[in-house]
């Protein structure tokens, strides 16, 4: 985060907004400035994102299913816009021990042993560690001690649309975003790496929400994706997976798609709506 943090210092912030007096390295404008940069930049993101998905993925029929709320995609954006100043405070915080050196981001992958390698490898090994963890988490707050309170908000959407990504309490936003900020605490990560996993993540979360179930074959084995996250919507206690269906498999809580055995919720609306035509017909 040190990235955009520099950027934000060298190209308007010293140059515009803070006085002489307040130093880059000072951790009050460090914390201040990633507050800032952590909420602007975590709403454009899940906007944009969201919206293109919304445009141009997501089949707008959806939105003639029954169990769609009234005004969702409104609610799901403005519940989403009111939790990410909250899911950011903790957020900042590691942002903070990121920047000023605690953890194992590093900016020159010819000082590291393992060198560009290592980069390469560092992006399937943060996905693997990521996955297994969120599932554990995710599962943790399907528990029914704590799923009332943080995690049943985000089961209001049982029919998601792409804006529902980001529509949680926001302890259940942040303890879901943990293994991300995590794994750099751990391992050495490079910070480009970084940056662009951390947009990938946001991205992919956008894209287990739109509707759309296509996987090639080859992966439909392995990917955990928007068909999946569906039926964890509908049913509750499966498919608890972020990436890969591994976990889920292994923790008895995977199951086969509804969407691929022909009854996805497109398929529900179109039968639907050919009952509500033959019952007109008859009338």
């Amino acid at each position: 985060m040190d990235i955009v943090l520099g950027v934000a210092d060298h190209y308007l912030l010293t140059p515009y907004v803070y006085p002489e007096s307040f130093a880059e390295t000072s951790m009050v404008r460090q914390f201040v400035t990633l507050l800032l940069i952590t909420n602007i930049g975590g709403a454009v993101l899940y906007l944009s994102t969201a919206t293109f998905s919304y445009f141009a993925i997501f089949d707008h029929k959806l939105m003639e299913h029954p169990q769609i709320l009234q005004n969702q995609v409104q609610k799901e954006i403005f519940y989403a816009l009111k939790s990410i100043p909250f899911m950011s405070l903790p957020t900042v915080l590691l942002f903070l021990l990121e920047v000023r050196g605690y953890s194992r981001l590093y900016d020159n992958a010819a000082e590291t042993k393992l060198g560009s390698f290592g980069v390469v490898l560092s992006i399937p090994l943060f996905i693997l560690f990521t996955d297994a963890l969120i599932y554990w988490i995710h599962r943790f707050l399907h528990h029914k001690t704590v799923y009332k309170y943080i995690h049943k908000d985000h089961h209001r959407w049982k029919v998601p649309t792409p804006f529902a990504s980001h529509a949680f309490h926001p302890a259940d936003g942040f303890l879901q975003s943990c293994p991300y900020h995590i794994y750099p605490f751990l391992f050495p990560l490079h910070k480009y790496t970084y940056l662009a996993l951390f947009v990938f993540v946001n991205i992919w979360t956008v894209s287990i929400h739109d509707g759309d179930y296509r996987v090639p074959d080859t992966l439909k084995p392995f990917i955990n994706g928007s068909a999946h996250h569906t039926d964890h919507h509908l049913y509750y206690n499966y498919n608890y997976g972020q990436f890969f269906t591994l976990w889920d498999r292994i923790g008895g809580s995977f199951r086969n798609p509804s969407a691929w055995e022909g009854d996805s919720l497109l398929n529900q609306v179109l039968k639907g709506s050919k009952l509500d035509k033959k019952n007109v017909k008859e009338d």
